[in-house]
């Protein structure tokens, strides 16, 4: 159970009344937190699961004796009153050949085989999950539930038959690329601009099956041409995991509001990210922005746990000598004012990107995430509300997903053949 903060009413003697009144704000968003399930729907914690040292049971910070520079782990997740978040099994863009794609797609396998292992290590702690329904006994009991999804479509190649391979694993989500353009779609961010001005022919087939196995489209790091081609195309509500407002950071990682408009009418919801760099606008830094596409270039595709540690250091070194202004959960929460006022409330939540650059200066790590509610009920939201946010709105989405893939495979809809 998490620990909930009483204060007793001598604390307030002596304050003066503006303070007082904060402290009981605080109070009663802490206990909000604490009796709310939370959810973070996207993290890349993974990634260091694969290598040696990583012990997820214990305290990763950077200044503790692991050193394993993570901000997530069961310690903290308990800290901070995260009862679920969804683990992202990520590899970066690379070569789109035959030999790339076996490769690419076993180590998705052996990433997979390492969040079952780390997570399995400690059922007093965790458990695996895929479905809302398990929740509840989790939160219960005090352990955390895991959900697991896939960044980067890159990594079933052209082979559709590894979406049925992945659902088999517990994967419940799919982000469809990352930064670059892959066979199924165009990126937001590739510096060659759009390959197919949105689904490619294979990715139309890959977003009908994702339907019927009842699998969630994530739209995260796509084009807006792409985004615009699955509200046309998929059956089921789609959902960014891990995205913020264009209107309020013109990132093109962001998402517009008539994008924003159509993904709620759809049935879908938008996760904030706490990414930086997607909240406020860093000045302009060419220096940097070619050293970063340097290191991006340099790590491409599987990488061996000698590179994935080289690749962390220098982007470390890197920002050190370029570093970016950090948002705050004041700047974060008006991406999530914006997200209400365009969408409702009914379709938004969070997805803090934590482990792949996801951090703000008042919210560094997961045990830091009461933070985020404190400021929610700071600017009126409704226990109700924050209900919703923090994974109500995502797992009626989830049941809602599950669903149509039942009633579409209930008709009789075979496997979509490459």
């Amino acid at each position: 159970m998490k620990n909930i903060l009483y204060v007793l009413p001598f604390a307030f003697l002596g304050l003066p009344a503006m303070a007082q009144d904060d402290a009981k704000l605080i109070e009663k968003a802490k206990k909000i937190h604490a009796k709310a399930f939370t959810l973070d729907t996207h993290a890349d914690t993974p990634m260091r699961m694969v290598g040696k040292g990583f012990d997820i049971s214990k305290d990763n910070t950077p200044a503790s004796p692991t050193g394993m520079d993570s901000k997530i782990d069961f310690p903290r997740m308990k800290k901070g009153g995260l009862d679920g978040i969804f683990f992202a099994v990520y590899q970066g863009q690379g070569p789109r050949t035959p030999e790339a794609n076996a490769k690419v797609q076993q180590m998705a396998m052996t990433i997979l085989d390492s969040i079952h292992a780390q997570v399995g290590r400690y059922p007093g702690l965790a458990k695996v999950v895929t479905s809302p329904e398990e929740v509840p006994a989790l939160e219960k009991a005090g352990k955390r539930s895991i959900f697991i999804g896939v960044e980067n479509g890159y990594q079933i190649g052209n082979d559709i038959t590894m979406l049925q391979k992945f659902y088999d694993r517990g994967v419940r989500y799919m982000t469809l690329c990352h930064s670059y353009n892959n066979d199924i779609c165009d990126s937001s961010t590739d510096p060659k601009g759009a390959e197919y001005n949105g689904l490619s022919p294979f990715g139309e087939k890959v977003v009908a099956e994702m339907n019927r196995l009842g699998m969630i489209i994530d739209i995260s790091h796509v084009s807006d041409s792409t985004v615009w081609d699955l509200i046309k195309r998929s059956k089921a509500p789609i959902v960014a995991t891990h995205s913020d407002a264009w209107a309020l950071c013109q990132h093109p990682r962001n998402l517009n509001d008539n994008l924003l408009k159509e993904i709620a009418k759809k049935g879908g919801v938008v996760q904030l990210n706490l990414l930086s760099s997607y909240i406020i606008t860093a000045p302009a830094n060419p220096e940097r922005d070619a050293a970063v596409a340097e290191i991006r270039k340099k790590y491409t595709g599987t990488l061996s746990e000698e590179q994935t540690r080289a690749m962390r250091t220098e982007m470390r070194e890197l920002n050190k000598k370029f570093p970016l202004p950090l948002a705050t959960v004041k700047n974060a929460i008006d991406h999530l004012d914006h997200f209400v006022k365009i969408m409702g409330v009914d379709h938004v939540g969070i997805g803090g990107d934590l482990d792949g650059g996801g951090y703000l200066a008042d919210c560094f790590d997961i045990s830091q995430y009461e933070n985020l509610t404190v400021e929610m009920v700071r600017r009126g939201y409704s226990e109700k509300d924050l209900r919703k946010i923090w994974s109500g709105n995502f797992f009626r989405v989830m049941k809602d997903v599950r669903k149509i893939g039942e009633k579409i495979r209930a008709e009789g809809a075979l496997v979509v053949g490459n």
